[in-house]
């Protein structure tokens, strides 16, 4: 072994950290390296559980129970499955369902049968093997496609390859009239001889193992013609038997070579792997002239097969000695009658097989036929080699590229001194821990969390490499990317750790803090100040001045300080934190520009007042509510935040139920349409007698009325949930993307605003202004509500806005109210006034008030914010948004462009408000009992479900009825209370 120097480790160790500095890379999708052709391919738990109620609902499908009539009387499901024997229906069906999708999906010819037998690889290929093999025929020559056990040039085998050579020896060792002189191996690994070279040797049957899962190896196509070449020159006295395990859809020839081997070759393929190790199987494709060659073997045996293994039962079973055997009674798959000849001699699962049966369909359904899959691990194969060839670190063990596998791929380590020194074999192994979850520990203490990118990528024993995982079709060709960058990044980490334990051994110092931690990079130091353009206390305290004392014992616990009035009259110092000043009584755009137009603040925080594009925060600014049409500084890009060199950031739903409410609270006032005003008065001069007014006071109630929404933000949906909440018919008018989550809460959707408008009783808005065109300042949504909208409504409808005034077209909406059209109509929009008068969004409507006072509820943009404990809450949002994107330039909640510099960390709104974001579901995640009962519960009623759905026997159903009906009641109310204080009663945010 080679030893190294400390200053060479030292090296070593800064060359790995500054190639792993940025992080460690995007996983695959399944950490699952270690499947073959047939399996779930499931991307996680969640993913598993979701395909398991799938395979049920498969099964409850597909095998049904049928009465002496014939009559179909319901399903079978898993759990009798699981208790039932191995005999008779629907058993037997799912056997034979197993084998003819086998047959179908790899294309094997009608003429070959498909044999089924217990064990795993290694037993059940020897067994596959002893069939053809006959130490009694003197002439029989067989040849094996790997070098002689323990040989010179075994070394590349591997302990498993070698060990079927050997057990072929042995077999010849111990039998009678053996002779291993018979048995020829290869010089070199999975190496095919010419048709000539056979046919000299005298070679009857040929034995291909190099190509087994360990090998990482293939036949070049010009082997396997060679191949089918001296098998078409006899084709009734020669044989070709592989072990097939990463050959099904792995085979990186041409269809017509693929086919080719299907029909000329028998191949073997055990499926335990295919199934989580559930049952043990495997399955053997035969010629017709193998199994002639088996039936006359059998009738001069010369070694005992198990009887579980044997494929040719003795036609008489009272005579299991003496009887003839006969492969016609074995347990084959036919596909030429489309029957099982015979079946499994033992107890076999069905479930596994039906799971095999099932896995095939996914597999078809995901990647394509055979074809396809062969193509795309002769695609993945690719990958790899060109992966490779820009990344010298690594490797290929098999050095010729046309022999390279296409389902396996085996990895070496090529790191100079390090790999050829004691070191080498504990990084490898270090690796493999951080690609699992184990994860990986420095001396100091700091510890890596495993990656989760490769369970499976260990090296069989004695097969040359560091490193082998499956890469066939069945992967994603993302994936093989994915896990080789995960593979050399591993390794990087590991050979760290490695080196900083030996140069700790050593007594040699290290130099921690340069780990490389590029979050410290971002963080950003200094004073800075912050200006408050807009009152946060909307209570009055006991000095009769409105209370914002919330917010400065909140802003002191975040190491802030609070300052009372402008930066230019404080005496603020330079320490190093950040300076909040507070100025509620800032309103013109001339007094903004006065007092931040030069670059004094760094940041600032409003809610209704508007920030003129002069005033300038060269660190960003937060809205406290939704919209950011107030948010003019030139800092961000103005409204749409577009362009600027500072983040703009908002608070969304922070007053979205405090603004529905008012909003359904204006509908109250006038539906139902009861006076009861009138009927108060009315009683309390005793002006009224039950029995014989209220017939002069008729209404209609809420229930069944229809509430146009347009929009499908925070407000829309909570103004949503409360009217369903009254019953009524609701129809939102969003984008199409939000199309499947309006219907999946229960409303209907409407493409149009005027389709949502059509026949509504209510018609309620809620947009936003949409972007700003930068040339004209007019906003996207600006009079959408007009005349065509407004039209579609039943007659005496009512409208609310309780968004913003501009998208309502005033004179349409003037029409409307003339003619009946509607009958009510409340407007809560800003309104201004300066020494020029009255200004804002609500202007306009002051013009209808001469004609239809009555009719119209004004208010000045109250019902938003007018809320104490709202505007408090979203002040402390604010405070927190901008601290993360000062110190951190981390921005939550972003409208318009992410500056150069700075991360986003999504959205955020208060819990049950907004869109389920990744944060809702970690949150869920970190609450150990609550998700504990909610997943107790979830799966109660799942499991009842699928009990009812699947039986169909009255009977049972009823005792089932009586045994789960106040579980499952209860589960239901216990679920939905847990889901809503999860917040997760929403559609997803799609982050």
């Amino acid at each position: 072994m080679v030893s190294i120097s400390d200053d060479d480790l030292h090296a070593e160790r800064r060359a790995a950290l500054a190639l792993t500095q940025s992080g460690a890379p995007s996983i695959p999708s399944n950490p699952f390296f270690g499947v073959g052709p047939i399996t779930d391919a499931t991307l996680d738990e969640a993913d598993s559980r979701l395909r398991r109620y799938e395979f049920d609902r498969w099964i409850e499908a597909n095998y049904r129970k049928f009465d002496d009539t014939g009559k179909d009387i319901g399903a079978f499901t898993t759990a009798e499955l699981s208790r039932s024997m191995h005999r008779g229906y629907p058993a037997d069906k799912i056997l034979l369902d197993m084998m003819r999708a086998i047959h179908r999906y790899f294309e094997f010819p009608k003429a070959n049968r498909i044999a089924v037998g217990l064990g795993g690889g290694h037993s059940g290929y020897t067994v596959c093997v002893q069939h053809l093999l006959n130490a009694n025929e003197a002439d029989q020559r067989v040849y094996v496609d790997t070098p002689r056990p323990e040989g010179m040039d075994a070394g590349a085998s591997g302990f498993f390859r070698q060990s079927w050579a050997t057990q072929l020896i042995e077999m010849h060792r111990f039998a009678e009239k053996g002779d291993e002189s018979r048995i020829h191996f290869a010089e070199k690994e999975g190496a095919i001889p010419s048709a000539r070279t056979l046919a000299d040797l005298g070679i009857s049957v040929f034995v291909g193992v190099g190509h087994e899962t360990t090998g990482a190896n293939s036949y070049t196509n010009e082997e396997i013609q060679e191949l089918l070449t001296w098998l078409d020159g006899d084709p009734e006295n020669r044989h070709a038997v592989f072990d097939a395990t990463s050959m099904l859809g792995a085979m990186p020839w041409t269809p017509e070579t693929v086919r080719a081997v299907m029909a000329k070759c028998c191949l073997f393929m055990p499926f335990q792997k295919a199934i989580g190790g559930v049952s043990g199987y495997f399955v053997a494709s035969f010629t017709p002239s193998a199994l002639a060659l088996i039936e006359r073997n059998q009738s001069n045996p010369s070694w005992a097969i198990p009887r579980q293994l044997k494929i040719a039962p003795p036609l008489d079973p009272k005579q299991p000695l003496s009887s003839k055997r006969s492969v016609d009674a074995g347990p084959f798959y036919d596909a030429q009658e489309d029957r099982m000849l015979g079946g499994v001699i033992n107890t076999y699962s069905a479930l596994a097989f039906a799971e095999t049966t099932f896995g095939l369909m996914q597999t078809e359904r995901r990647v394509g036929s055979v074809i396809e899959l062969n193509k795309r691990s002769a695609a993945n194969r690719e990958i790899v080699n060109e992966w490779v060839s820009h990344n010298p670190l690594f490797s290929l063990v098999v050095a010729e590229e046309a022999r390279r596998g296409a389902a396996v791929t085996l990895l070496k380590v090529n790191d100079g001194a390090v790999s050829t020194s004691d070191l080498h074999a504990r990084i490898i192994a270090r690796s493999k821990q951080l690609l699992g979850y184990e994860g990986i520990t420095h001396p100091n203490g700091d510890h890596e969390k495993g990656l989760d990118a490769a369970r499976y990528v260990n090296a069989f024993p004695g097969t040359p490499g560091d490193y082998r995982a499956w890469v066939g079709g069945i992967r994603e060709p993302s994936d093989i990317t994915a896990l080789l960058e995960n593979l050399k990044y591993a390794y990087l980490r590991a050979k760290i750790v490695v080196l900083e334990e030996e140069l700790e051994r050593r007594g040699s110092k290290i130099d921690y803090a340069k780990a490389g931690d590029s979050a410290s990079d971002r963080v950003r130091e200094g004073t800075v100040n912050v200006l408050i353009a807009d009152a946060i206390g909307l209570r009055f305290g006991s000095d009769g001045r409105l209370d914002h004392s919330e917010l400065i014992a909140y802003i002191g616990e975040k190491g802030g300080v609070f300052h009372e009035g402008s930066i230019k009259a404080a005496n603020a110092a330079d320490d190093g934190k950040v300076h909040f000043f507070y100025q509620p009584q800032l309103s013109t755009a001339d007094e903004l520009l006065s007092e931040a137009g030069d670059g004094q603040y760094d940041a600032v925080i409003a809610a209704a007042t508007f920030i003129p594009a002069g005033a300038k925060f060269r660190l960003g600014g937060v809205r406290i509510g939704t919209g950011t049409g107030n948010m003019g500084s030139a800092s961000w890009g103005g409204a749409n935040g577009e362009g600027g060199e500072a983040p703009l950031m908002n608070t969304p739903g922070i007053n979205s139920r405090a603004t529905a409410q008012m909003a359904f609270k204006a509908l109250l006032k006038v539906m139902p349409d009861l006076p009861v005003d009138v009927l108060h008065a009315r009683v309390a001069t005793g002006d009224f007698d039950t029995g014989k007014n209220l017939a002069e006071y008729p209404t209609e109630k809420l229930e069944g009325k229809r509430i146009a929404i347009l929009g499908y933000g925070n407000i829309g949906r909570e103004l949503a949930r409360i009217a369903k909440g009254f019953h009524m018919n609701v129809v939102i008018y969003a984008r199409p993307a939000h199309r499947d989550n309006i219907l999946s809460e229960g409303y209907d959707y409407a493409e149009t605003p005027v389709a949502a408008a059509s026949g509504a009783d209510v018609l309620s808005v809620h947009l936003g202004l949409g972007r700003q065109d930068p040339a004209t300042g007019i906003f996207s949504n600006a009079g959408l509500v007009g005349g065509a909208v407004l039209s579609a409504l039943n007659d005496r409808a009512v409208l609310l806005n309780y968004d913003r005034g501009e998208l309502i077209d005033v004179d349409a909406l003037g029409t409307a109210l003339s003619s009946g059209k509607v009958r009510h109509a409340a407007i809560d929009a800003d309104i201004f006034v300066t020494a020029d008068g009255v200004t804002g969004p609500m202007k306009p409507y002051l013009s209808l008030l001469t004609d239809h006072g009555s009719k119209l509820e004004l208010l000045p943009h109250a019902a938003a914010d007018t809320d104490h404990p709202t505007r408090v809450s979203g002040a402390k949002q604010a405070v927190d948004q901008l601290l993360d994107a000062i110190r951190n330039r981390v921005v939550t909640n972003l409208k318009g462009d992410l500056p150069e510099g700075y991360v986003s960390k999504g959205a955020r709104s208060p819990l049950g408000i907004g869109r389920v974001t990744r944060a809702d579901i970690a949150r869920l995640a970190g609450n150990a009992e609550h998700l504990a009962t909610l997943r107790q519960a979830s799966e109660t009623i799942a499991s009842i479900l699928g009990a009812l759905d699947a039986v169909s026997d009255e009977a049972h159903l009823e005792r089932i009825a009586d045994r789960y009906r106040e579980l499952l009641t209860q589960s239901v109310l216990k679920q939905r209370e847990l889901f809503t204080k999860a917040g997760l009663v929403a559609p997803s945010a799609g982050d």
